[in-house]
């Protein structure tokens, strides 16, 4: 209409539009910058991508984010029945399950590698469900990530004292640690988190009373001393 003034999204100055995409999820985020040059210059700015949420190991795959230094929190929260399937020990493991594990077998922790390069500046980490991350990728978060302060985890089966013995040694900042439902952690691994870092927030919610894995021949040797009694 003649006389009314029209204004584009592009109009807006780049403060606007970092607040605009703030409210925007990834998918949206990505969508919006294929549209123009000025969109995607702001969809590559560091300042929007200080926390990233993920619910499942193929979102980590997408090229609908940036992984940079300005990263402070990360989410990796998993709740699906192929959890229970990937916490099944190794070994006991079916062939049919053993292919469902497969395609993200190494997606989680291949991320975590990526998040230890490119992320110094991490502050929280949240994993539940990651049942394929082990001792080794939260050893390398720890010695690269030194600005951690809450570290949260969730059934994650493979994580054992091991973790917990470094805690003391590479994490000055951590204040809050959970690992519940973690059935290879002991009451020995969590005595030594307690000791060498007394003002620490610890939650093990079932942890070091959940039957922790075992080997089959383990589980021989077990059943032969029951039947001896």
């Amino acid at each position: 209409m003649p006389g009314v003034l029209t204004m584009n999204i592009t109009d807006l100055n780049r403060e606007c539009l970092l607040h605009l995409f703030s409210f925007l999820d990834k998918d949206n985020r990505k969508n919006l910058s294929q549209t123009c040059h000025k969109l995607q210059d702001v969809f590559l700015d560091p300042s929007l991508w200080t926390l990233l949420n993920f619910s499942s190991p193929p979102e980590l795959t997408k090229k609908n984010f940036i992984l940079g230094p300005a990263l402070k929190s990360l989410s990796i929260c998993w709740y699906s029945s192929r959890v229970k399937i990937c916490n099944i020990e190794d070994w006991a493991k079916t062939d049919l399950q053993k292919s469902m594990c497969s395609p993200h077998l190494n997606t989680v922790s291949d991320f975590l590698q990526e998040v230890c390069e490119r992320c110094p500046n991490l502050r929280t980490l949240t994993l539940s469900g990651c049942a394929h991350i082990g001792d080794e990728n939260l050893l390398h978060i720890l010695r690269h990530c030194p600005l951690l302060e809450s570290i949260k985890l969730e059934n994650c089966s493979a994580v054992t004292d091991r973790t917990l013995a470094v805690v003391p040694l590479l994490s000055n900042r951590l204040h809050t640690l959970h690992v519940n439902f973690c059935r290879n952690i002991t009451q020995k691994g969590l005595s030594l988190v307690r000791q060498g870092c007394p003002g620490i927030i610890l939650q093990a919610d079932r942890s070091a009373d959940m039957i922790a894995d075992r080997k089959p021949n383990d589980i021989i040797s077990l059943q032969r001393k029951l039947i001896l009694r």
